[in-house]
Order: structure tokens, then C-alpha cells, then sequence
């Protein structure tokens, strides 16, 4: 097999790994729904809500939360986190006056963070609670704001749910303070859920699709998915009790997860309720005693925010799984640790792209530089090889016979040529995954019209000169005697170009700056041969 085959069969390689990596993600067949579990007693499950997804929740009185980072909506029927506006995040670059909403009860973007309290006597589905404020805003200098809704039912039992926020934290604490002064004992049984419902994922610049459904974790299981086609097949989380976990929605740069008190096992479940449905993943708590006169207390932690690599493991064990890289995590998260270093440097996401590359190909300058004077040795031999073709016509087995000699002779390696091609594929797909997944390159500017790395060139500019690169590149190379092969290879380029042009603009630099590189140090390596050929 010769360079140019090889070349042909890298570049399809790595169009194929590209679309397989997406199949993977969108069609893959998932593990099937495992045997059901055991339910508690009903009196201690959450109430699933029965209202079909096109029917707004009920609501109570609004109560409004406004941060340094979060702007939300708490609903005092049930007190759940009914909205949170992402200050800092803007829904796109042409409106950076309007912040991207993460959670929201529209019946059509469904998605709410609910806890609450089980128990036979409490009002069901929700608490009716009531606030002392309509508004709580954290003040300049404030590094603490507490949101305190009360409840008081018959029988002497009173229930406080305590919402605190702190200052640049997009984690938030919750509390149940459960009291009780009538004669008898209570038991109460506090659950966290998420509910939403399906949105359609991925860019629309870039037309690629992300991952949008359910997970959790746990030391025990890891890190798991079930997108909403699962949790409507009955998948649950196996066991179904775990410990030190959490639970989670997760879509493409933002996520909003529960994470329970540590050292207690906690049941997770997950389901979907309606007609449309609404797909919900959850826990519920072990049973709180709370004796006449006597108190009791519950808390947990919510995170409603972006993705951020240098916060989120922080937050909880595992929650940097939600970054999800795919296959290439290996290579994906040293890239981006590389990546987010060279950023504090030079403070410009493009330029670290840049210099990520200079020194990729300086790790990889020793191996590219043998692959060029294989492939420039290979251009010498080209007459000859060409001879050898008109020589022995059909007879296949005796022009291999006669190429390997004359390779051998000439100590040439007709495999060398495609080697950096294959090194720099993981990493290629490894970086793509970096831009597609990192909330920190979203609305990344680099120079002049390039807005942000993380979408396509609006205007087809670097598309168009990575093709130009990939066209120079070959005029480079050894070019193939057979006149099918060559139009192939000169199609190569424009089957490409059209390829990057939906690539996010990011990803599409660092080719053509890898380009840019490899034919200036080809160039230089097969001028030399060719002079001392002479």
C-alpha cells in the first residue's frame, strides 16, 4: 500500500471516528431497563406530579432571589426552585443583556428543582409554605443571603425550609427544620428530584449534539447516564440505594444536580409521569424521628450553573463527570488543563489554541520529521516507481515484489508518511470534544470577526484556508501514478473544507495552524533531500 492510500485511509478514518463518536452518543443501544425495584411504602415516596407537560404546574406567590450570579424564582406552594437565570452566562452574543435561563415551569422547558417532605399528615402534593419578603437581594458587601419559608399544620407539627445563597457560588444550601409540639412523635421523610422535560440539544452553529438527560453518582457506580428514552423503559439506578452520591440533569454547558448529606444511604429513582412525559431522577432520605417537643433537621446542597472545570469537583465528588469528553476523557482533560494555562498567560482562548499546537508539534517534531523525509523519499522514488508500474502492468504480485525491494534498497519505509496523521488524530478529536463541552470557550472571542471559538466561522473564512493548507500539503507529497487515485486526493481538500465548515471555528484553527506548521517543516525537509539527491 502506498503513501497515497494510506493518506486516503487516515482521512476517512478520522471522518468516520467523527461521525462514529456522534452515533455513539444519539443511537447507540442503551443497556436494558434493569428488574424493577422494591418500592418503599407509599406513604414515604415523593408525590409524582400527574398533570400532563403541557399544563403549567400550580403555583403559589413567586418569591425572587437575585445574586452576584444567580437569578431565580422560588414557588412558596411546595417551595421548589421554579427559575434560575444565569447572570453571568448571556443566551447568545447578540443579546448579552438577556441571561440564559436554566431552569423555568414554562410547560414547554420544564425544568424544576423540587424537595420536599413525606408523611401522612403533611398537605399533598406540596407544601403550602409562606415567605416574609417577595424579594431577597444580596447586597454589595453581603457574602450570605438566607431565604427562610415557614409552614405550620395541624397537630402542632411546623416545618422550616431555609434556602441560603452566598456570594459567587452557584451552589445552593437547603434545610428542612422540622418541629414538632403536639403530643405524639412524628415521622417525616424528605425527598430532592429534578423534573423536566425533553429539549432538543446541540449547536446550532455547529450542528452537533450533546448529551441532555438524566445521570448520577456514586463512589459505588461511578458515573452514570440514562437519557429520557431509558427512564421511560423503567431503567433505574442499580443498587438503588447508594451513599456519598448525587443526582443530576445535565444538558450541553449547564446542569442542575442535588447533592444529599454524605454518610447516609439514600434510595435514587427515577420516572416519567404524564402524557407527554416528564421525565424525573430523585432521592429520598431515610426516615426523620422528630419526638414531641422535640426538632429535627435535613440538609442538602443544589448546583444550578455552568460547568465550570475549576469549580464543580469542588462542589461534590464526581461532579466533573458531567463534563463529558467521551472516549478521549484521557486526553481531553490534560488538553483542556493545558489549554485553560496557556489562557492565563496570554488571556485570549484563540491565541492558547495557537500555542497549543506550537507545542504539540514541538512534543511531536522528531517523529514528523522522519514521516516527511519518508514522504520526500517516496517523491524522489516516484519515476521510478512509475517505471516499475509500466514494467510489470497487471502482475501485482511482481511489481509489490519489485516496490519492496527498491524500498528496501533505498531504506525507505512506504508506512512512515502517514504516522504524525495518525498520532494527531485522538488529539484531534480529543480537542473537539474540548471546544464542543467547555462552558469556558462558550462566547469565546479570538480576532477580528471570530466572535466565538466554540461555533462556526459565520463567515467560512478559516474553513476555506485549511483547504487551501490540506491543497498545498499535496502538492508536497509524492503524487499517485494512478489517474482514479489522484482525483480523489485532489478531492480531498473540498471534502474537508465542506466538513470544517460546520466545525466549530476553535477546532478548525487548530488545524490550520497544525497545517500551517507541518508544511513549512515538510517544506524544508524535502528541499534538503532533493538538493543532496542532486
Amino acid at each position: 500500500m502506498d503513501n497515497q492510500r494510506l493518506f486516503l485511509f487516515v482521512a476517512f478514518s478520522l471522518v468516520v471516528l467523527l461521525l462514529w463518536e456522534a452515533w455513539q452518543r444519539d443511537y447507540a443501544p442503551r443497556p436494558q431497563a434493569p428488574a424493577p425495584v422494591a418500592e418503599a411504602p407509599r406513604a414515604a415516596e415523593p408525590p409524582a406530579p400527574s398533570a400532563p407537560p403541557q399544563t403549567a404546574l400550580p403555583r403559589g406567590e413567586r418569591v425572587r432571589v437575585v445574586t452576584d450570579v444567580l437569578d431565580l424564582e422560588i414557588d412558596t406552594l411546595g417551595g421548589d426552585l421554579r427559575r434560575a437565570d444565569l447572570r453571568r452566562y448571556p443566551v447568545s452574543l447578540d443579546r448579552p443583556e438577556v441571561p440564559f435561563r436554566l431552569l423555568d415551569d414554562a410547560p414547554e422547558r420544564l425544568f424544576v428543582a423540587q424537595a420536599g417532605l413525606v408523611a401522612a399528615d403533611l398537605p399533598r402534593p406540596r407544601i403550602p409554605y409562606r415567605a416574609e419578603a417577595a424579594t431577597y437581594r444580596l447586597a454589595d458587601g453581603q457574602d450570605r443571603l438566607e431565604v427562610r419559608l415557614r409552614w405550620q399544620g395541624p397537630g402542632g407539627l411546623e416545618v422550616d425550609k431555609v434556602y441560603t445563597f452566598r456570594r459567587g457560588s452557584y451552589v445552593v444550601e437547603l434545610a428542612f427544620e422540622v418541629r414538632n409540639r403536639g403530643a405524639a412523635p412524628r415521622t417525616v421523610r424528605p425527598y430532592l428530584q429534578l423534573q423536566r422535560v425533553p429539549v432538543a440539544q446541540g449547536s446550532r452553529y455547529t450542528g452537533a449534539y450533546t448529551f441532555a438527560g438524566a445521570a448520577y453518582y456514586s463512589p459505588e457506580t461511578k458515573y452514570e447516564k440514562l437519557d429520557f428514552e431509558d427512564i421511560a423503559r423503567g431503567a433505574q439506578p442499580q443498587p438503588a440505594e447508594l451513599t456519598d452520591g448525587w443526582v443530576a440533569m445535565v444538558q450541553h454547558y449547564f446542569f442542575a444536580a442535588w447533592i444529599p448529606p454524605g454518610g447516609t444511604p439514600h434510595r435514587y429513582y427515577t420516572r416519567a409521569v404524564g402524557d407527554g412525559p416528564r421525565y424525573l431522577i430523585g432521592v429520598t432520605a431515610p426516615d426523620l424521628q422528630v419526638p414531641p417537643g422535640g426538632a429535627a433537621r435535613y440538609a442538602a446542597r443544589a448546583y444550578v450553573g455552568p460547568k465550570l472545570q475549576e469549580v464543580i469537583p469542588e462542589v461534590a465528588e464526581g461532579l466533573e463527570f458531567t463534563v463529558d469528553y467521551g472516549l478521549l476523557t484521557v486526553l481531553a482533560k490534560p488538553i483542556f488543563w493545558l489549554l485553560r494555562h496557556i489562557h492565563d498567560l496570554v488571556g485570549n482562548w484563540g491565541w492558547a489554541i495557537v500555542i497549543l499546537v506550537v507545542l504539540l508539534k514541538a512534543a511531536f517534531y522528531k517523529l514528523s520529521e522522519a514521516s516527511y523525509r519518508s514522504m520526500a523519499n517516496m517523491r524522489r522514488l516516484a519515476p521510478r516507481l512509475q517505471a516499475l508500474r509500466e514494467r510489470y502492468g497487471d502482475d501485482k504480485q511482481r511489481l509489490n515484489q519489485a516496490m519492496m525491494e527498491l524500498y528496501k534498497k533505498e531504506r525507505i519505509n512506504p508506512l512512515g508518511g502517514c504516522l504524525p496523521i495518525l498520532v494527531q488524530i485522538p488529539f484531534f478529536i480529543a480537542l473537539y470534544w474540548v471546544l464542543l463541552e467547555s462552558v469556558e470557550l462558550r462566547h469565546a472571542p479570538f480576532v477580528l470577526w471570530i466572535r466565538d471559538l466554540s461555533a462556526r466561522d459565520p463567515y467560512f473564512v478559516l474553513p476555506i484556508l485549511m483547504g487551501a493548507t490540506m491543497f498545498l500539503q499535496q502538492r508536497l507529497n509524492p503524487q499517485p501514478p494512478d489517474p482514479i487515485q489522484a482525483r480523489i486526493m485532489m478531492a480531498m481538500p473540498v471534502v474537508f473544507t465542506v466538513f470544517f465548515l460546520f466545525f466549530p471555528s476553535g477546532l478548525v484553527l487548530y488545524w490550520l495552524v497544525n497545517n500551517l506548521l507541518s508544511i513549512a517543516q515538510q517544506w524544508v525537509i524535502t528541499r534538503r533531500i532533493e538538493q543532496a539527491s542532486r
